[in-house]
């Protein structure tokens, strides 16, 4: 070497052991761009060409065309935001109700997020499908049929009109794809609470115990109900813990440190997605980002039990603790009214 070149510099020790300036770079690239929480079907992007790309792929509905503005409640807590998450089985039937005609399906998930102003956590209102309640304009029927009768924005009017709170965005889960988002993530945990035997082809049997699902089994397992006393109410918990699985597996570290696995997560989760034409499923989630499953709260709406109408069995809303609950909902006050109703969260 001669006395002009330049004498390469010692590191210390510490600093010798640190990864690479870029590696350090995609790290916080991955983590920008692979927050995902499915709590509403969230996505989150770090840069915007990214976040574009991921958000022209979401099909959009006209969730509130023809919901008459005079009908609806008002909102008492600007800052708070109120989603609609719908879940069908049926992926084509979802974007025929643009002009609110009839789907000829009904949603067998109804859950109202609410989002406090802080946005410090949430809570997930599962309606039972089989609530007898009055569709707008068609009088009583099962609160589910308000799909089938008028697409997104009847569902809407049947929603606030059963809960009176304001529903300022929809998103809905087509379940088949939602097998691709798990079936992305490499599977989730669940705890089996007993062994049963699911009623469709082929008839898995899930034991009880802690177990490993891939998609396929997760939605089988979240389909039953016929085998339980409780049926759809235990159906319900039962999807509340998939999700619930879902959202702790997509804020891993393991998943937001494979650029691989995250942007397939992610793709999936766009795939499976319709959303109003209002809401921004990338800002949502970069509001969201910090929430984990422990600031998620699962409920469901209150009930005095189930009947008949007609031929129909039906579950009767317990229209007393319903007001209370939602009333805590439109005042911003949930967790207070679950700390004196704790019996109603799962």
């Amino acid at each position: 070497m001669s006395e002009a070149d330049p004498v390469p510099l010692e590191l210390p020790e510490a600093d010798a052991k640190k990864p690479p300036r870029f590696r350090r770079l995609f790290y916080v690239f991955s983590i920008l761009t692979g927050i995902a929480l499915l709590l509403c079907g969230g996505i989150a992007g770090g840069i915007w060409i990214y976040a574009g790309s991921i958000e022209d792929k979401i099909d959009r509905v006209d969730a509130f065309t023809g919901v008459p503005e005079e009908s609806r409640p008002s909102k008492i807590t600007p800052k708070a935001m109120n989603i609609l998450l719908l879940g069908s089985d049926s992926r084509a039937s979802r974007f025929q109700d643009s002009d609110g005609e009839g789907t000829n399906a009904r949603s067998d998930t109804i859950i109202v997020i609410h989002l406090p102003a802080d946005r410090q956590n949430a809570q997930l209102i599962s309606i039972p499908r089989d609530t007898w309640t009055t569709i707008p304009e068609h009088g009583k029927a099962k609160i589910n049929a308000g799909y089938a009768l008028g697409g997104t924005p009847l569902m809407v009017r049947t929603v606030e009109e059963f809960s009176k709170v304001r529903i300022d965005h929809v998103v809905l889960i087509d379940f088949a794809g939602f097998k691709e988002v798990i079936d992305a993530l490499g599977g989730i945990e669940i705890v089996v609470e007993q062994n049963i035997k699911s009623i469709h082809a082929p008839f898995r049997t899930f034991k009880a115990g802690s177990q490993h699902l891939n998609g396929e089994e997760a939605l089988d397992y979240s389909r039953q109900r016929y085998q339980f006393k409780d049926g759809d109410f235990r159906r319900i918990e039962n999807q509340q813990q998939v999700m619930r699985a879902v959202v702790e597996k997509a804020a891993s570290r393991d998943l937001l440190t494979d650029a691989a696995k995250l942007n397939a997560f992610v793709r999936a989760t766009a795939n499976a997605l319709t959303a109003d034409h209002e809401l921004s499923v990338f800002d949502l989630a970069l509001e969201l980002r910090h929430l984990r499953s422990t600031d998620m709260t699962f409920l469901t709406s209150p009930s005095k039990g189930t009947g008949f109408e007609g031929s129909q069995s039906v579950v009767y809303s317990d229209a007393p603790k319903a007001t209370e609950l939602y009333t805590a909902v439109n005042s911003d006050r949930v967790g207070a009214w679950l700390s004196a109703n704790p019996q109603f969260a799962s």
